[in-house]
């Protein structure tokens, strides 16, 4: 594993993804700062999630795609995505903004259960039908994984948390899909309580 010091990092009610698009409003003077540094770098900076019981260990490195608007009073919206996961070892505070010795992590060494990742495919592109009334182009879903698949659906920080500890691909899609299931539960009890509402509480038969 790689480490790094003087990481920039952003602590956030907010958990990151490696693949997942993120737009940020930077308003703080220390992290303008921040931002500035990494746009004349073209470095990255880590999202750590700042839940109820403290600062988490592991988060995920983020790059700037673009910055979108740049207000008059120097606060920015910015698009950007995450990259791959990390671990703050240390935190540091002689900087102007929150930073720390990171160790950006990998997976174990393990081979894709290939049946349980189709298995996950097929759901996720079940989820994003029923959810969109889109269909998944074949072509990139073959290509996804679960990190991929999981940035795209709105889960909560603590599952996404967990996903983002896991270092094994085949854990990770053993989680994804119990979670890709639960929302299809979920959207189909939606549906029938809409379907109720619209019968005014009596189910129709034909």
């Amino acid at each position: 594993m790689s480490t790094s010091a003087d990481f920039p990092l952003f602590p956030l009610d907010l958990v990151v993804l490696p693949g997942e698009a993120v737009p940020l409003h930077i308003f703080e003077e220390r992290y303008k700062t921040m931002i500035d540094e990494c746009r004349d770098r073209d470095s990255e900076f880590g999202v750590v999630w700042l839940s109820e019981d403290g600062l988490r260990d592991v988060g995920c490195a983020c790059r700037i795609d673009e910055v979108l608007e740049v207000l008059d009073d120097g606060r920015l919206n910015l698009l950007t995505h995450g990259t791959r996961p990390l671990r703050v070892v240390e935190r540091q505070s002689h900087l102007p903004y929150p930073a720390g010795i990171v160790e950006f992590l990998g997976d174990v060494k393990e081979v894709i259960n290939g049946e349980l990742l189709l298995d996950t495919q097929a759901v996720y592109a079940e989820l994003v039908h029923k959810a969109t009334d889109k269909r998944a182009d074949p072509d990139q879903l073959i290509a996804m994984s679960a990190y991929d698949m999981a940035a795209t659906v709105d889960f909560g920080l603590e599952a996404k948390q967990t996903l983002l500890d896991l270092r094994s691909e085949n854990a990770r899609l053993q989680l994804v899909i119990r979670l890709f299931r639960a929302a299809l539960k979920r959207l189909d009890f939606v549906d029938r309580a809409q379907a109720r509402a619209k019968s005014n509480g009596k189910v129709r038969f034909g």
